[in-house]
């Protein structure tokens, strides 16, 4: 019973010598759900930047040889910029165009099937595809339906020139 009434007086001082000090608003916020937490130190303002620069070219405009070793084409084909398929796509890459530019994606789209860009001749689609390259000029993953972009990002995570930009090559 002492021992209780002991650390009741020491405690009673610190409790009010916490409630003088002024909020510091960054450390005790409350998650919200459905939010995204405030950054620190300028990350979403960084983000926000980012999401900016998220890069949305058409084919014509774009040649293959200025993205090596510079950017990760991600290349959208359709027969028309009609096509339901690639409308969802392209609202799908505007939803969250931050984790795309943090792996340094560039968005290029292709919707005219007569024109024969480059990228047509290259990749030869067939209707709509998603066509994911990397930094190598490389094609590493070809799909027929829309992708989200966390699953994307997922896949250009595991890109070995990905694993050696963020460090982890070679780890198990």
């Amino acid at each position: 019973m002492k021992l209780k009434r002991l650390i009741f007086l020491l405690l009673v001082p610190l409790v009010a010598a916490m409630g003088d000090r002024p909020a510091d608003e960054t450390r005790h916020q409350p998650y919200v759900r459905g939010e995204v937490p405030a950054a620190r130190d300028g990350e979403a303002g960084r983000d926000r930047a980012n999401a900016r620069e998220l890069r949305v070219l058409d084919a014509a405009e774009a040649d293959p040889a200025e993205f090596l070793w510079q950017a990760r084409p991600v290349v959208v084909f359709a027969d028309t910029a009609a096509d339901p398929a690639f409308v969802e796509q392209l609202a799908a890459l505007r939803r969250d165009p931050a984790a795309l530019t943090r792996r340094d994606v560039v968005v290029i789209t292709d919707t005219e099937p007569q024109a024969a860009s480059i990228w047509r001749r290259q990749l030869r689609p067939e209707g709509f595809s998603l066509v994911l390259l990397d930094k190598d000029g490389q094609v590493k993953q070809r799909k027929p339906v829309p992708w989200s972009v966390r699953e994307i990002s997922r896949a250009i995570d595991k890109f070995p020139l990905r694993l050696q930009e963020i460090g982890r090559a070679g780890l198990p």
